[in-house]
């Protein structure tokens, strides 16, 4: 019997890009899969969208206060599936993705996930985004370029093996650590023992950051960078890679300013003050 796979998306302030998802999520060659939307909006303006799609397959819609590590919770208590993503509201998948994964999957039984990359729409990588070229295994010395959360794919074992999202971290959490859930996913996984492969090959499409997204940049910048501090200590990992990635925007700021970028400067700086302040307040 075919695995079902079930699609988490917690999602607020987004319709034409809820609409994209569902959209190419319809045109899926493997059909055996829910939609579990997890939304997050004031009101009720993804009740037609939902409406549109429930006749073709099968959505989930359920509300959840804001926080995307507590919308993803509450989507887990929803879902059904063997497989469990996290797609985010603003990606979309290619028309066969869902088939490789399952694929993937049957051809590799031994494999408790797998995970892919981010690209753009001409499918460079998108934005800052940096992932390894080479697949393989993750460890908590390359999670940080094989995983996030769009791209993670789990057995519904592993998922219980490792529970739910730390809901003090990831944007909307109210805690001064807005990002890098999808990080501290993926590494409790891997600390207790599982198997999560990584194949450049899956890639996941999600735009570039647009204008406004780049204008907000800096506290994007610093609260994100204050939950990857976060979870370097909650999940101790390695000195070594806490101070390479200590350090890396610092040097990415001496570079910026050698070659006049000084938005980008300041971006790395914040960066940097995010990623300390999270260590520190840790």
């Amino acid at each position: 019997m075919e695995p079902l796979v079930s699609l988490i998306v917690a999602t607020v302030g987004r319709c034409e890009e809820l609409e994209r998802f569902l959209s190419a999520v319809a045109r899926q060659s493997y059909r055996h899969f829910e939609v579990i939307i997890v939304d997050q909006n004031p009101d009720d303006r993804l009740d037609s969208i939902v409406a549109r799609y429930r006749d073709g397959m099968t959505v989930v819609h359920v509300r959840c206060s804001k926080g995307v590590s507590k919308a993803r919770n509450m989507g887990l208590r929803h879902s059904r599936g063997e497989i469990i993503a996290f797609p985010d509201d603003d990606c979309w998948y290619s028309l066969s993705l869902l088939t490789s994964i399952v694929s993937g999957f049957e051809d590799h039984p031994a494999w408790d996930g797998m995970t892919g990359r981010i690209v753009n729409e001409t499918g460079a990588l998108s934005g800052d985004a940096r992932f390894d070229s080479d697949p393989g295994y993750l460890t908590l010395a390359n999670v940080w370029r094989r995983a996030c959360a769009a791209t993670l794919f789990l057995k519904q074992e592993t998922v219980a093996a490792i529970g739910y999202f730390d809901e003090e971290l990831g944007p909307g959490a109210g805690t001064p650590w807005g990002g890098a859930e999808d990080i501290d996913y993926p590494a409790r996984a891997i600390k207790a023992g599982r198997k999560i492969y990584y194949d450049p090959e899956i890639r996941v499409f999600h735009p570039d950051l647009s204008v406004d997204a780049q204008a907000n940049g800096l506290r994007r910048a610093y609260t994100y960078g204050a939950g990857i501090g976060r979870v370097w200590m909650k999940q101790r990992f390695p000195i070594r890679i806490i101070g390479y990635y200590l350090l890396r925007p610092l040097v990415g700021v001496g570079v910026s300013l050698v070659t006049g970028r000084w938005m980008q400067a300041r971006y790395r700086w914040a960066a940097f003050q995010g990623r300390l302040a999270g260590l520190v307040s840790s």
